[in-house]
């Protein structure tokens, strides 16, 4: 082979080298870095006052999509906004990690298709398994091993929830072992069952314990806010409904069309949740719930998490989140509503996970009173929770 052809064909080896490497290593965590950014970045401080009481508190957050990057969560990151050690730090006791199985490409609240994937190429630049590049059903499965693995290798920091029970023994135990953390699997959309609602059991079994029948659009089970036809429930729907209620699995209608979350309150049995979401009241637009969807949810014992975003509560600041909370707990009162963070769900916050006590400040400086506080900030969820997990 000709010297130049060798030093060409070298040049080629490296160049494809570098382009695996950065596809591999470097472009996840930048994605990641600039998707969940951070308006403020730690260490937070708050007042005395504000700090003593939120000491008190058993903080519990509804949603963060943290499964879907790639980072370690044992370990305390320098990007995005939660791992177990911040979760400890912000004096959260219970975590939701809700699982993204697909996105359509330009994402808005207003109208997406479901004929396109984001997901697929985060999860070939990840090395997730190559069983999880074709099957919602399996990214779902992967995800759920990842947090099992953590809590398996967390040195008891990190413990799951699956019941009723393990959440009461985790309870009594942070009572005198503070910095430890539970989670709980959530799942962000129904398109995971692949169209059977029979895969209700397998994703139960395999930890999942809430689920939403949409994320931002529309699929076999339901309508989504954010889709093309914003139907309700489907017949499939309707059974998947049936059987998440006969396992114990929670109904999670944020992200659901108006016509999806009337349907599921019309069947319900059990109390459901809005895991993410802000109210119309101080942030109008088609994302967030109106008064009447917050009145009907809290008058079946639902459980509304307000969200720490932009599109969620119209600002950027602890205020502006307490403000949404404030609006919501005077109509329905403080016992149903709570925290749904949305931290890394390539949204920007105000403060990361340790940054907890910039709400309870907040609240406190809104004029809600600390036993208020103490529901909004994790109370009511806590309690939720126990109420409807199975024993």
């Amino acid at each position: 082979m000709p010297r130049f052809l060798k030093w060409a064909l070298g040049v080629l080896v490296v160049l494809i080298v570098v382009g695996l490497g950065i596809f591999f290593f470097v472009a996840p965590a930048e994605v990641e870095r600039a998707m969940n950014g951070v308006i403020e970045p730690p260490p937070y401080s708050v007042s005395e006052r504000a700090a003593e009481l939120h000491k008190t508190l058993t903080v519990a957050d509804l949603h963060a999509d943290s499964l879907l990057w790639g980072r370690d969560l044992l370990e305390r990151g320098i990007r995005a906004q939660v791992d177990v050690p911040r979760l400890i730090e912000g004096n959260v006791a219970v975590q939701a990690f809700s699982v993204v199985s697909k996105t359509p490409r330009g994402l808005n609240i207003d109208h997406n298709a479901p004929d396109s994937d984001n997901i697929t190429l985060l999860a070939v630049a990840q090395r997730w398994p190559i069983r999880t590049w074709t099957s919602l059903k399996e990214r779902a499965l992967y995800q759920a091993e990842r947090l099992k693995e953590f809590a398996a290798k967390s040195d008891g920091k990190l413990t799951m929830i699956y019941s009723r029970g393990d959440l009461e023994r985790f309870l009594a135990r942070r009572k005198v072992e503070p910095g430890i953390v539970a989670g709980v699997l959530a799942l962000e959309g129904a398109q995971v069952l692949e169209g059977d609602p029979a895969n209700v059991d397998v994703l139960f079994d395999a930890g999942y314990r809430m689920m939403a029948p949409t994320h931002f659009f529309d699929n076999e089970m339901a309508g989504s806010a954010h889709g093309v036809a914003r139907t309700g429930l489907t017949e499939a729907g309707r059974e998947m409904i049936r059987r998440m209620e006969a396992r114990g699995m929670i109904v999670d209608v944020a992200h659901g069309s108006m016509a999806q979350i009337d349907d599921v309150l019309a069947m319900a049995t059990k109390p459901i949740v809005v895991s993410h979401t802000g109210v119309r009241g101080t942030c109008d637009n088609g994302r967030n719930l109106t008064d009447d969807q917050v009145r009907a949810i809290a008058d079946k014992g639902g459980l509304i998490g307000i969200g720490f975003w932009d599109v969620a509560v119209c600002g950027t600041s602890a205020d502006d989140i307490a403000r949404a909370q404030l609006y919501a707990a005077n109509l329905v009162g403080a016992e149903n509503i709570g925290l749904g963070s949305d931290f890394d769900g390539a949204v920007t916050t105000p403060f990361d996970a340790t940054g907890m006590a910039k709400i309870t400040e907040a609240l406190l400086k809104g004029g809600m009173s600390p036993a208020d506080i103490g529901e909004v900030m994790g109370g009511s969820q806590v309690r939720f929770l126990l109420e409807t997990l199975p024993q």
